[in-house]
Order: C-alpha cells, then sequence, then structure tokens
C-alpha cells in the first residue's frame, strides 16, 4: 500500500553552495508529521513553490529515512569558473513524500 505525506518548509541560505559530498553541516532536517512504516522505501521530491530570490535556487535533499530528511538551498552551480555566492534569500519549498 502507497503511502503519501506533503509538508512546506520556509528556506534560506547564508552559506557558501555546498560542494563536498556527503557535507549536511548546513541542512536542515524535516520530521515527517507521521512515520512512515519501519523499514519502508521513501523517495522526497521537493520544489520551489516561490521566486524571491533572482539566482536560481537548487534543491538538495540527503538522508531519506522512514521519520524525514535533510534539505537545503544549494543555488546553482554553472561550472567550475562560474559559481553563484551561495546566498539566498526566503523560498518555500513544498514537497511531497511517498513510499515505492
Amino acid at each position: 500500500m502507497t503511502m503519501i505525506q506533503t509538508g512546506k518548509i520556509n528556506l534560506s541560505s547564508d552559506n557558501a553552495i555546498e560542494t563536498a559530498g556527503g557535507n549536511t553541516s548546513t541542512f536542515t532536517q524535516v520530521t515527517f508529521p507521521t512515520p512512515f512504516p519501519t523499514g519502508s522505501e521513501v523517495i522526497v521530491l521537493p520544489l520551489t513553490q516561490t521566486f524571491n530570490g533572482p539566482d536560481t535556487p537548487g534543491i538538495r535533499v540527503h538522508n531519506v529515512t522512514e521519520k524525514g530528511f535533510l534539505i537545503r538551498l544549494n543555488e546553482v552551480r554553472v561550472n567550475a569558473s562560474v559559481m553563484s555566492d551561495g546566498k539566498h534569500t526566503t523560498e518555500q519549498v513544498g514537497w511531497l513524500a511517498t513510499t515505492v
């Protein structure tokens, strides 16, 4: 049986873009309103709901579990020589979590 939960969170970024895989020190923890059943395979689909800043706010999700996930804004990095500063105003991010 598929289980679906939705929510939204306001995120901003005062940090440089994160370029080191696995460094989640600047991520925000989101806890599901109701934990998914133990052993569930959960996916999270985030989407920016607002357009408050001029730069493109990339979204990074990490460590999705039955209880929640980590998320942060990580402005889009064009290439090694063209990088954003990482700072971004508050945006509303909606998310949908479901079992697969």
